[in-house]
Order: structure tokens, then C-alpha cells, then sequence
């Protein structure tokens, strides 16, 4: 309950605080800088290889590209979480997964319970209420907020600190990317109308609304999650071009362009407004790609697996006023890294009583200094069910059995808590993740255990450890395909 009360307090403060942050030039300082605005682009299902700044030779992605060249790459760059809902969570709240209990979409107890030899920890669907989100840590320092397209952390994120909502609840994916959309957040349009396009259409009427103060655009595409579907046009444009580097779905790569061509549209009306300079723009994905619809290799696995390529992201920041064009940066990076890098960024307080498990990245954004060195880490308690045999995962029955993963360095190690195993990979000679030097490496193995075993001690993880009495050691089913859960699908 005080944390309840914590956040009705910090919420009230915040209106007040806004309000006095919108007062007429007149009555500021007339040299007072204006704090930076905002656009946060979170694509959906998009793995790191599937743009072509990021070496894609099959998919064209013309105003990205421009995007990386106008500002930073991060070449390591790292979602939380293998799927989409802790992924968001993470990003929102600015914590790892256990402290807030999101691991996974709906139940944490997926595939089949003869295949599961433990009961998984209890999943919670929802960001918690009282967990003050990064759109509520900027609304102190006068920002107008705004989300346009997947939420997936509860039913409504006006509870959660956003002024505006569009298309976001509790769906993971849209029933269709045409109107009529039947998301009952957002108005259909005229019939046939694609959806990336309509997003756009409302985040620049957003945008020309709030050119005079400060504004928070999350611009969380549904493109590209199922169902894939693309026009006809693009689409047919991709048949006739071919596969490349094990990449070669043509509805797929137009749900791209397509999302890329309206990114360019969005950019150009920030740049005619004279908004440019003092933008922020970030472009990332929530999780690695579907394996079994685009290679991300020389990564290994995809979307649900913590192998790199179920967590490894593209990543750009662009911000003219304080980021030198065409630079890259190699350093290890986190989604929960963004909610104190944009606190730095705008001045805007943290929340009082909030803790924060990444990092500002403005040293590294500025070329200022260096992060101190640290680990990250990845815990994941549950159970995610096959997508096909071709997932590249530990075995043929689940993208990830539970476990947790750790980076240090160029080194990454796995443990699964079924069967104790562990998984020591150099990531700098080994980006597949295909040579376990575990046992040829027992000190650097036990040096990050330790380093996990600690982190875990730190944030209370949770490790399940009751027997699931329905597994069946001679059970011997096929991979399956998952089941969809309406409204959120399978993940």
C-alpha cells in the first residue's frame, strides 16, 4: 500500500510540476536551453540483422540507414528479454525482470507439461500500477507524452503516464494490418488502409500539436510481428528481387520497407519543423527475429531464445545538438539503460525511492568518457514452447527452458536450472554461440557463475525448484506449434 501512495504523490507532484513547466517563454529564463524532445521508435520482432545498415543484403531500408548515418550506432546493443511483454517492461520501468515479475506473454508454463521437469515461476502479464514508468519520470519536468501502437504492459497506458494513446492494450499483435484494424483504441480508417502508415499519420499530428514544449513520442510499431502482411505491391517487389544470406521472405521484408518508408515520413516533418537539432530519435527492436522467417546469423537462434540472436538489436540515436554523425560505439548496451539516460538527458529527477538497474548512456553518446565496466544479465524462470525444429535452440522442444544468462566482457555465460548445465561462450571469437568452453574453462566459468549467483542474491530472482509431477522422462513428442492465446497471440 505505501507504494501505492508513493506513486499517487509522485503523480500529483508531477502535474504540478508539468503545469509550471509550460508557462509562456516570457517567464522563463530567456537562456534557459529547452530540454530535448523525444521519439522513441520500438519495433516489434525485428532482429538486428534485418535492416541494412546492420549488413542486410535482402532488406531495403533506405531511411534507417539514414537515421544510423546522422547519428549513433551501437553495434552491441541487447533487449532485455527474448520477447515482447518483458522486453516493454524492462525498457518502462528501467529494472530487470525480477523486480517487477514480467518474464514472459501470458503463463509462464508453455509447451508441453510431460516436456516441463519443473513448475515454472508464476508470470505476471501486466506492468504493476505503482511502478512509476519512464513516461511518469518525464511529466515532472513538463513533457506531453504519447504511445502510438503496441503497449502489451496492461489495459490502458493513460494509466501509466501517457496523455495520448493509439492503438495500445493488451494485444501483442494486431488482428490485421489493414483496415478495418478491430483494436478498439483505434478508429479504423478508410479500407486498406496499412497500419505503419496510419501509426505515422498519428504520431506527426502528435508531433505538429507539441512542437512548442517538450514531448515523449513511444513509437512502438506492431511491424513486424504476425501476421505477416504487407501491400501487394512491395511484396511482388521482393519475390522478384531473391533471398540473400539466408534471408529471402518477401511479405516480410515489405512489412520492413514499409515501416521504414514511414520512419522517413515521420523524420522529414520533425526536420521541416525546425525540430531536428534538439530531438532525440531512437530506433531499436524488442526482441530478436523468428528464425524460421529471417537468419540472424551469424548469431545464433531468434526471437525467445537468449542465445544473441533471440536478444542481440539494431540500435541508432540520433541527436544532432549533441551527437557526432556517422559514429559507432561497441560497448555493451541494455533496454533498461534508456530510462536514466533520458533523465540525463532532459534534467528531468528519477522518482523518489526508484531504483534503476541501468546505466546512463550519455557519456558514450556525447564521446565524453567511458561506461565503468559491468555486467548484464538476463533471467528468465519460465518455460517458451518451439516455434519449429529450426530455432537453434538448446533442444527441439522449447526456444528456452528456464535459466539465466549472464555478458561480461566478450564472455556470456548460460545456466539452465532444470539440469544444472552451463554454457561458457567468448562472444568476440564466437558470436554463434557454438563452442561451450564450460568445462575447458572451469575458472572463467565459476568467475561469472559467481558474478550471476550474486546479481541473483541482489534482485531476490526467483528460481524454480519444485518438481513438476507431470513430467514424463519417456515422453517423446514432436516439436508441436504453439498455441495462440487470443488477444496476445503466442510469443
Amino acid at each position: 500500500m505505501k507504494r501505492n501512495i508513493k506513486r499517487r504523490d509522485f503523480l500529483k507532484t508531477a502535474s504540478l510540476a508539468a503545469a509550471a513547466a509550460v508557462l509562456p517563454r516570457s517567464a522563463c529564463a530567456a537562456d534557459k536551453p529547452s530540454r530535448p524532445n523525444i521519439v522513441f521508435i520500438n519495433m516489434d520482432d525485428l532482429g538486428w540483422k534485418d535492416v541494412a545498415f546492420m549488413g542486410s543484403k535482402f532488406y531495403e531500408t533506405p531511411n534507417i540507414d539514414k537515421l544510423a548515418s546522422e547519428g549513433m550506432i551501437f553495434t552491441n546493443a541487447y533487449s532485455n528479454a527474448a520477447n515482447c511483454a518483458p522486453s516493454r517492461a524492462c525498457v518502462m520501468s528501467g529494472q530487470y525482470g525480477p523486480r517487477h515479475g514480467v518474464y514472459t506473454v501470458a503463463s509462464s508454463a508453455r509447451g508441453n507439461s510431460k516436456t516441463r521437469k519443473l513448475i515454472p515461476i508464476k508470470n505476471r502479464t501486466d506492468l504493476p500500477d505503482d511502478n512509476v514508468t519512464l513516461a511518469e519520470a518525464l511529466k515532472p519536468a513538463g513533457y506531453r507524452t504519447a504511445t502510438m501502437g503496441k503497449w502489451h504492459l496492461g489495459k490502458d497506458p493513460k494509466t501509466q503516464g501517457f496523455d495520448v494513446n493509439v492503438a495500445g492494450g493488451t494485444a501483442g499483435s494486431p488482428r490485421s494490418y489493414f483496415s478495418p484494424y478491430r483494436n478498439k483504441t483505434l478508429s479504423d480508417g478508410p479500407k486498406g488502409e496499412h497500419l505503419p502508415y496510419r501509426l505515422t499519420t498519428e504520431a506527426i499530428k502528435f508531433v505538429e500539436a507539441n512542437k512548442a514544449r517538450p514531448f515523449f513520442l513511444y513509437l512502438p510499431y506492431f511491424s513486424v510481428h504476425t501476421p505477416i502482411q504487407a501491400p501487394k505491391d512491395i511484396t511482388a517487389k521482393y519475390k522478384a528481387k531473391g533471398p540473400a544470406g539466408g534471408q529471402g521472405h518477401a511479405t516480410y521484408a515489405a512489412m520492413i520497407e514499409s515501416a521504414d518508408t514511414n520512419i522517413g515520413r515521420l523524420m522529414k516533418k520533425i526536420d521541416a519543423l525546425g525540430l531536428r537539432e534538439n530531438t532525440i530519435v531512437v530506433f531499436t527492436s524488442d526482441n530478436g527475429g523468428i528464425v524460421k522467417i529471417s537468419s540472424q546469423a551469424p548469431a545464433r537462434a531468434g526471437k525467445g531464445s537468449y542465445y544473441d540472436g533471440g536478444i542481440r538489436e539494431p540500435l541508432i540515436v540520433r541527436w544532432p545538438a549533441k551527437i557526432k554523425a556517422g559514429a559507432k560505439c561497441d560497448t555493451p548496451v541494455i533496454g533498461i539503460d534508456f530510462y536514466p539516460t533520458f533523465l540525463e538527458a532532459t534534467g528531468a529527477k528519477k522518482p523518489e525511492g526508484k531504483l534503476l538497474d541501468g546505466v546512463s548512456l550519455m557519456p558514450l553518446l556525447t564521446q565524453t568518457g567511458e561506461l565503468k565496466d559491468r555486467a548484464l544479465f538476463w533471467h528468465f524462470p519460465i518455460y517458451l514452447q518451439s516455434y519449429s525444429g529450426a530455432d537453434e535452440a538448446r533442444d527441439p522442444l522449447f526456444r528456452t527452458r528456464p535459466g539465466c544468462v549472464v555478458r561480461v566482457g566478450d564472455w556470456k555465460l548460460h545456466e539452465y536450472f532444470e539440469d544444472g548445465g552451463l554454457e561458457l561462450y567468448n562472444l568476440k571469437d564466437d558470436l554463434g554461440e557454438r563452442n561451450n568452453l564450460a568445462g575447458k574453462m572451469p575458472d572463467k566459468t565459476k568467475e561469472l557463475h559467481a558474478i550471476m549467483l550474486r546479481w541473483r542474491k541482489e534482485t531476490k530472482a526467483p528460481v524454480p525448484t519444485e518438481k513438476n509431477p507431470q513430467y514424463d522422462p519417456n515422453y517423446k513428442p514432436g516439436a508441436g506449434k504453439p498455441k495462440r492465446r487470443k488477444g496476445r497471440k503466442s510469443e
